[in-house]
């Protein structure tokens, strides 16, 4: 079974389209947790780690997938690297599908090297050495397909898969992606063309590629106009809670039979204990209890539109 039919036999499951971004700072845990450790990147990478574990304990059985964002632990050098490992490691026990959000590209050998870093193998004489926590990597595509063709080997390879970004959810991405090349398309349309080609071979039984894309809930337009235009490639979409992005937005990105897209939240449910939803609920201390009370409302909702 490749990567991309993997992930949507957990969303049938769970009957959850959505996927947990563990991408957290320092001021965001709770003192719980802060106060227990030494203000230093060893102290605050061993917080991050219990943090993150207590929050796939707690929605391991009803969210599919885990997304973890690299930046927010090479910040914190070694200790935050060892950090996201063992995050992505913790998560993989649980049984979920494990994304790496590290938006690597660049060419040749150098391309090679990330995507061996991810979801490839390296070789050390006879023997192969890899990640095998990981399924996704999210891959920037702008510098054609000599930075992303390791990625598609690798894929075909190991059964991994990649989520290209194609239209993202950040306010200023309509500054590069949407510009008009001489043909009349966009920027934007122009690379989700490329991806729907690049993912032909890796095609599962779902009708969907483990060369996937990455679409914002934020610009639902473009997302319902891709949808259509990219009928094989799966969608990694940001965007939904915190940056704005709505569930009847969201759905739009979704084929008739309710698949082909996975729906990140971060913020809102990593710091659910502190929204005005929960807090009155929720103790700093049960910071587990108020994300699963959130991604079991957030499931509801989405499920919801997605089925209208």
């Amino acid at each position: 079974m490749n990567a991309i039919d993997q992930l949507i036999s957990k969303i049938k499951e769970k009957n959850n389209p959505t996927v947990i971004g563990l991408d957290p700072k320092y001021d965001q845990l709770p003192n719980c947790i802060k106060e227990k450790y030494e203000k230093t990147p060893e102290g605050v990478a061993k917080a991050i780690l219990e943090f993150n574990q207590t929050l796939v304990d707690n929605i391991c059985d009803i969210i599919p997938a885990a997304k973890v964002q690299i930046a927010f632990y090479e910040m914190l050098g070694l200790p935050g690297m060892q950090a996201f490992y063992e995050t992505c490691k913790y998560a993989k026990q649980k049984g979920m599908i494990v994304m790496a959000d590290a938006k690597r590209g660049d060419i040749g050998s150098t391309a090679e090297g990330y995507s061996s870093a991810f979801i490839g193998k390296t070789k050390i004489e006879d023997s192969l050495y890899g990640n095998d926590n990981i399924d996704f990597v999210t891959v920037n595509p702008y510098l054609g397909i000599d930075g992303v063709k390791p990625f598609i080997e690798d894929c075909k390879k190991y059964h991994k898969g990649i989520f290209i970004l194609v239209k993202t959810s950040n306010p200023s991405s309509g500054e590069l992606q949407d510009l008009k090349l001489e043909n009349g398309r966009t920027i934007y349309e122009t690379v989700g063309n490329l991806v729907e080609n690049w993912g032909a071979e890796l095609v599962g039984e779902n009708g969907y590629s483990s060369v996937a894309a990455v679409v914002g809930a934020t610009y639902p337009e473009q997302l319902n106009q891709l949808r259509t235009q990219m009928p094989h490639t799966f969608f990694l979409i940001p965007g939904y809670g915190a940056q704005g992005g709505k569930a009847e937005d969201i759905a739009l990105g979704f084929d008739q039979n309710g698949l082909g897209g996975i729906i990140n939240a971060s913020r809102s449910l990593m710091c659910a204990y502190k929204s005005d939803r929960w807090k009155e609920q929720f103790s700093d201390q049960e910071f587990g209890k108020a994300t699963r009370a959130e991604a079991i409302r957030m499931r509801d909702e989405l499920t919801g539109a997605i089925q209208k």
